[in-house]
């Protein structure tokens, strides 16, 4: 890896072969039948820009006819194209399917704060943003979503169904969590006042990146403790009748369960208990995206990682992704999206980097090597397209069945290449042929963003 501004990688443009030329008596490159095949089943996208034109997305309103939870994945968590598809497909499927809620691998307490301004107007988002999302998730702090929730705002503000937006994710830490269940009990089970302190003493109180650093600090029995006593918080308050709103109460529990999920998944051992830890995480994930349906009734729109929207794992470290168990649970009513690009950049904490914490930066990846997933993909020659892999025909529908290398691109660069099955592990696909970096927002007042560094492979 080279450590300065050096030169862009060369375009694809420069190296990719026109498939879209005619045969050998047109003078042209005959494409291979898997290509033309995937050219055949293609329906080219716009930009994907928010403010462009939805039409093209008609394709995609029919395939999640029937849907009620639609995953749409991020082949890396940095950039721009995928953070605007993401409100491309919401807008659509809200304004011509009926969804009204979009959930996002975010923090459960991230997701009622922003949702508390969507549906109010008081505060400031850019504050809410910056104090909600600072720590595993500090990459959702960007304009992307600063623009998605405001056009939800301006959507609600005029009136009519109200759109939502929930975090399902039991990562980071977040202490007003905390919060928001002992206000609960002080008003509603005075008597169980005490004993509620008791089993959240030592509890978290400091913002939420460093509630999360210094929690993940603790000796690991401590956290095994807190994962116990804020377990038992749940049940006991779970076994409680209702005193007063049912919606409140039922609401609060739900708060207790995430507080005692996110002890327990950071009450594994990193070193030993990686896989159950990730399996841990998913399962609840779904779990508190499946408890939001169920007293919602909202369909919902999930974005998150390509890895957690799957339907199958491509990691022996990593054995069931949240898809998985959102298709157990809503069978067809669970749809999953995958993107994939050919070339461009990214915004990721740099992990050959010898700082702690790990400095963000901006990263760029040129053409896809052959035997890839991406390099065929590339081969298709609209800029963006979608792909119901499920219609695809032979000799095609064999090639995205076979696992070849791809890539998916965390919170961290470098990241090694997964081998996956396309056609396993998602039911409709959206491919870039290039993406730019997302636009992160200040993480501290109203000054400059985080320094970048810039990074070529």
């Amino acid at each position: 890896m080279q450590r300065d501004e050096a030169s862009p990688p060369v375009p694809r443009s420069a190296q990719r072969r026109d498939c879209s030329a005619g045969g050998p008596e047109a003078g042209g490159y005959t494409p291979d039948p898997v290509v033309a095949e995937l050219t055949r089943a293609a329906s080219a996208l716009a930009s994907g820009e928010p403010m462009d034109t939805l039409g093209d997305l008609r394709p995609l309103g029919r395939a999640v006819d029937g849907a009620v939870i639609v995953g749409v994945g991020e082949a890396t968590h940095g950039s721009h194209q995928f953070f605007a598809l993401q409100e491309r497909v919401f807008r659509y499927l809200a304004e011509k399917k009926g969804f009204t809620a979009l959930a996002r691998e975010a923090g459960w307490d991230a997701g009622l704060r922003i949702n508390e301004w969507l549906l109010t107007g008081r505060g400031d988002i850019r504050r809410i943003m910056r104090e909600v999302f600072q720590s595993e998730d500090r990459l959702w702090n960007n304009e992307e979503y600063l623009h998605l929730f405001e056009w939800m705002r301006a959507h609600n503000a005029r009136g009519g169904r109200p759109l939502q937006f929930v975090g399902d994710d039991i990562v980071p830490v977040e202490p007003r969590l905390y919060d928001r269940v002992l206000r609960y009990v002080d008003l509603r089970l005075p008597e169980l006042r005490a004993r509620f302190a008791e089993l959240y003493r030592d509890r978290p109180t400091s913002e939420v990146l460093t509630a999360t650093r210094e929690f993940r600090n603790r000796p690991q029995d401590e956290r095994l403790d807190m994962a116990r006593r804020t377990r038992q918080a749940y049940e006991l308050l779970r076994s409680q009748a209702p005193d007063g709103d049912r919606e409140e109460f039922d609401w609060t529990v739900q708060h207790a369960r995430v507080i005692a999920q996110s002890a327990r998944f950071y009450a594994f051992d990193n070193a030993t208990e990686g896989t159950q830890q990730d399996l841990y995480r998913d399962e609840q994930m779904a779990a508190n995206l499946t408890w939001w349906y169920e007293h919602t009734g909202s369909k919902t729109v999930l974005a998150a990682h390509d890895g957690h929207v799957a339907l199958v794992s491509n990691s022996s470290d990593y054995p069931r992704p949240q898809g998985a168990f959102l298709r157990d649970r809503f069978g067809a009513g669970y749809l999953s999206v995958r993107t994939s690009f050919g070339e461009g950049s990214f915004v990721a904490y740099d992990g050959l980097s010898t700082q702690e914490p790990l400095p963000l930066g901006t990263f760029t990846t040129g053409p896809p090597e052959p035997g890839t997933n991406e390099y065929t993909l590339d081969l298709v020659p609209h800029p963006v397209y979608l792909l119901d892999l499920r219609t695809v025909r032979e000799p095609a529908r064999q090639w995205l069945t076979a696992s070849r290398p791809t890539t998916e691109i965390g919170t961290v660069w470098p990241a090694p290449e997964a081998d996956t099955s396309l056609l396993m592990s998602s039911d409709l696909l959206v491919h870039f042929h290039h993406v730019d970096a997302a636009r992160l927002l200040p993480a501290e007042g109203r000054g400059a963003p985080d320094a970048e560094c810039r990074v070529a492979t």
